[in-house]
C-alpha cells in the first residue's frame, strides 16, 4: 500500500475507485471538554524546576512566539527534560475549539480550521464552541507514519462504502505542543515529516483516493540523550533552538529539587495547589507577552550584526538569522519591553546557533562557546581594543624583521632564518 507523505500544496478531494462516490468523511472526535477535577494527576509545577535556566527560557520563548520553530533539548538522564515539557502545558491558556472537531479547529480563525469546519464557516453556519486545555501530544518511538499523519478508515470504507479519514497525531497536536522524547532514536523519515508539518503549519494526506489538507500548527519539542546518538544536521537545522542540559551541581538547588519532588510524590494535588499563584502569575505574563510581541522593534544595526555573525560562522541557510531575530524579540516581549538591545541578542544567540555549526570531533571547544567568543569579539570594546593592539604589534614586528633582513643580507628571501642558504651565487650548469 502507498505510504503517507506530508506536502504543503492544497489538493481537492478525489473519488476512490471501487467505492460509491460519496464526499470525504472525517471521523469525528468526542466533544472537547476540560477534564474533571481530580481525574488526572497534576504535572510537576514548572515554577518549581530548579536550575536549567537556558532550557526553561527556550521553552517560554517558544510559547511567546511559536514561529521560532520549537526546541531541541539534549542532556543526561534525570535532568528534568520531560518534566519541564509536560509542566509547560499547564502554563498555556484554555483555547476555544469547535465542538466535536478532531482538528481542534478555531471557531473564528479560518487558518486554524479543519476542512469540514472551514466548509461550514464559509456557508455561514454558527459554529458551536467549547473550551479545552492546550493539547500536549507525545509521539512514541513505535509510531508509524500512518498513525502520525492519519490514514483512511478501512472499516467505514468496507462496511459503508464511504471514504473516511481517520486523523492522526498531527491533527490532535494542532494549536498545542507535540513532544518527541528520545527524538534521536526516532526514524529520520518520521522526524522529517513532523518537522515539515511544524514548519508549514499544514499536513496533507494523499492515500487510496483520499486527499485532505488540515492545519497542523504546533510547537515541536524534542529531547534526547546525546550518548545514544545524534540527529542528522539536516534535521537539527529544522529546530529553532537547541539547548544542552546537565545534572545540577549546585548543592542548594539539588537539595531543593529533591525535597520538592518528594513533596510532590507524597501529595501531587496539594503540592500543585501550593504554587498555583506562581503558576497563574507566569501564565498571565506569557499571555501579556504574546499580546505585546507585535509592538517589539529591532534596529537595523542589530540585524546586520546578527547576519554578520552567522556569515562568519559559516551557518548554512538563513534559518539561523531569522530565528535569532524572532527569539530576541520574544525575549524582549516576555520581559515587558518593546525594543531589542545588544544584551538581548547575546542571551539567545547561542541557543539559536550552536546546533547549526559544523561539528569537528577533534575540536575541544563546543559550538556554543564558539558563538559566545565571536559575539564578544565583535561587540565588546575592550576585546576589540586588545585585538587591535595585538594586530598592531604583529605588524611592527613583521616590519622590523623585514628591515633587519634587508640590512643583514641583501636579496635574502623574506622570512628566511639567519645563516640560511639564500640560493645566491649558484654556479650555472656547463
Amino acid at each position: 500500500m502507498q505510504t503517507l507523505h506530508g506536502h504543503r500544496a492544497f489538493t481537492a478531494a478525489r473519488p476512490c475507485r471501487g467505492l460509491r462516490q460519496h464526499s470525504l468523511v472525517v471521523r469525528s472526535a468526542a466533544a472537547a471538554a476540560p477534564p474533571a477535577a481530580g481525574s488526572k494527576k497534576p504535572n510537576f509545577p514548572f515554577v518549581k524546576i530548579q536550575g536549567q535556566e537556558e532550557m526553561k527560557l527556550a521553552l517560554l520563548l517558544n510559547v511567546v512566539d511559536p514561529n521560532i520553530g520549537g526546541v531541541l533539548i539534549m542532556g543526561d538522564r534525570g535532568t528534568a527534560k520531560s518534566v519541564a515539557v509536560r509542566a509547560l502545558v499547564d502554563l498555556l491558556p484554555m483555547i476555544d475549539v469547535v465542538e466535536g472537531d478532531p482538528f481542534n479547529s478555531s471557531p473564528t480563525d479560518p487558518k486554524l480550521m479543519g476542512p469540514d469546519v472551514l466548509d461550514r464557516w464559509r456557508r455561514g453556519e454558527k459554529l458551536p464552541a467549547v473550551q479545552m486545555r492546550t493539547p500536549l501530544v507525545e509521539l512514541p518511538l513505535g509510531a508509524t507514519e500512518d498513525r502520525i499523519c492519519g490514514t483512511i478508515d478501512i472499516e467505514k470504507a468496507l462496511t459503508q462504502g464511504v471514504k473516511a479519514y481517520e486523523p492522526g497525531l498531527l491533527a490532535k497536536a494542532n494549536r498545542g505542543i507535540l513532544y518527541v522524547d528520545e527524538v534521536n532514536l526516532l526514524d529520520d523519515g518520521l522526524v522529517d515529516v513532523v518537522l515539515d508539518s511544524s514548519a508549514s503549519g499544514l499536513n496533507t494526506v494523499e492515500r487510496e483516493g483520499v486527499s485532505i489538507v488540515h492545519p497542523a500548527k504546533f510547537i515541536m519539542i524534542g529531547s534526547g540523550n546525546p550518548a545514544e546518538g545524534e540527529l542528522r544536521p539536516q534535521l537539527l537545522d529544522r529546530f529553532g533552538c537547541s539547548v544542552n542540559v546537565s545534572t545540577l551541581q549546585d548543592t542548594q538547588q539539588r537539595t531543593q529539587m529533591v525535597l520538592d519532588r518528594m513533596a510532590y510524590e507524597a501529595d501531587p494535588d496539594a503540592f500543585a495547589a501550593s504554587c498555583r499563584a506562581e503558576q497563574d502569575k507566569l501564565t498571565d505574563k506569557l499571555k501579556a507577552a504574546r499580546d505585546r510581541l507585535k509592538q517589539v522593534k529591532i534596529s537595523d544595526e542589530l540585524q546586520i550584526l546578527i547576519s554578520d555573525i552567522c556569515s562568519r560562522l559559516d551557518v548554512d541557510g538563513l534559518r539561523g538569522d531569522i530565528v535569532i531575530n524572532r527569539a530576541a524579540k520574544a525575549l524582549v516581549s516576555y520581559e515587558g519591553r518593546t525594543e531589542v538591545k545588544l544584551d538581548d541578542v547575546e542571551r539567545v544567540i547561542s541557543s539559536c546557533l550552536n546546533h547549526r555549526l559544523r561539528k569537528d570531533p577533534l575540536d575541544p571547544i563546543d559550538n556554543g562557546t564558539k558563538v559566545k567568543v565571536l559575539f564578544k569579539r565583535l561587540t565588546d570594546p575592550e576585546v576589540q581594543r586588545r585585538e587591535a593592539e595585538a594586530a598592531k604589534a604583529r605588524e611592527e614586528a613583521a616590519k622590523k624583521a623585514k628591515e633587519s633582513g634587508t640590512a643583514t643580507g641583501a636579496g635574502r628571501p623574506a622570512g628566511a632564518k639567519a645563516g640560511a642558504w639564500s640560493g645566491i651565487g649558484i654556479p650555472g650548469r656547463r
